[in-house]
């Protein structure tokens, strides 16, 4: 059967409430071990290699589904938590990367060949050689391969949210799906369970689409029992610079779609030239950016949700 992320336990026989407890009592056995975090904070050469596996893995990922790639670099944590940083030296960091891309690849029940694992750096190897290395990451893994990650929690969180519209529904968890991908990488979001992850991200989409709803959305998952309340808001903020640094290439694909921002940038070119001083642009118009960047991604996900809801109606 197919490892779906969302839904990692497969026990028909608990219902869904034991279902939802169950995860959220074994997440932290998916996650990288404490120490590993400590080691990327303290050390730029452990950095420096966690960043080159993850540029390996996405070059051998790229054609295949998104999540298989999100499963892959979560092996490739918990492996390094566990056995410590490897030399970086490219050969090395090749065959862990393709290593962890074939089992998560396994895994997700994906058809791939060693020719699609062939990268750039000229290091071919042979399956022999490739098996050996998953045998020694299931090991480290403890064989622990379904893992928990922050989808788990999605469709969980999303219902306190009450939505009646199923495209605006779609949109949340579309933005907060976005939101995880990119906050993969950072690391200092490693610290946090998936579950918490999983909440940050949908408020912040939440902040995004359905600013007047946020305040109800946020009250409704801080009262979820389940929720450490100062791991959520220590998370959610470190989130929110995520999501900031990703507006542009969220805000270059609404462009390219010909919405008619025109007038809005030349307005902001303006302001941008009479907020500089000395070639340097003031904290003012930093956030002025951001803000303007805010309401247009916002303006587009309202646009597209009426369009989506009227679709519907006809």
């Amino acid at each position: 059967m197919e490892f779906d992320l969302e839904n990692p336990l497969t026990n028909l026989h608990e219902s869904r409430s034991d279902t939802i407890t169950s995860l959220f009592h074994i997440e932290s056995d998916h996650m990288p071990l404490e120490n590993y975090l400590q080691s990327l904070q303290t050390k730029g050469f452990d950095i420096s290699v966690r960043r080159e596996a993850i540029s390996e893995i996405s070059k051998f990922s790229c054609t295949f589904d998104p999540f298989l790639s999100y499963l892959a670099v979560n092996y490739l944590d918990r492996f390094l938590s566990s056995q410590g940083m490897l030399q970086p030296k490219p050969w090395v960091l090749g065959l862990l990367a393709i290593s962890c891309v074939s089992l998560a690849a396994k895994m997700k029940e994906t058809e791939c060949s060693l020719v699609d694992f062939q990268g750039d750096g000229g290091f071919i190897f042979d399956s022999q050689t490739i098996e050996r290395m998953e045998a020694l990451i299931l090991g480290a893994l403890k064989w622990r391969m379904r893992s928990i990650t922050p989808f788990s929690f999605i469709s969980y969180f999303i219902s306190f949210f009450k939505l009646r519209d199923p495209p605006l529904r779609h949109s949340l968890k579309a933005r907060a799906t976005e939101i995880i991908f990119k906050a993969q990488n950072e690391i200092k979001l490693l610290e946090f369970r998936p579950s918490i992850i999983a909440a940050s991200a949908l408020l912040s989409a939440a902040h995004e689409l359905l600013p007047l709803q946020y305040p109800c959305f946020r009250k409704a998952i801080f009262c979820c029992s389940y929720v450490n309340k100062e791991n959520l808001s220590q998370c959610y903020n470190a989130m929110q610079e995520i999501v900031i640094d990703g507006y542009e290439s969220v805000f270059d694909m609404v462009s390219s779609s010909g919405t008619p921002v025109n007038v809005l940038d030349q307005h902001f070119s303006s302001s941008e030239l009479s907020g500089k001083t000395n070639g340097n642009i003031t904290t003012n118009t930093i956030k002025a950016e951001r803000d303007m960047k805010r309401r247009k991604i916002i303006d587009h996900y309202d646009n597209l949700t009426v369009q989506i809801s009227r679709i519907q109606q006809c």
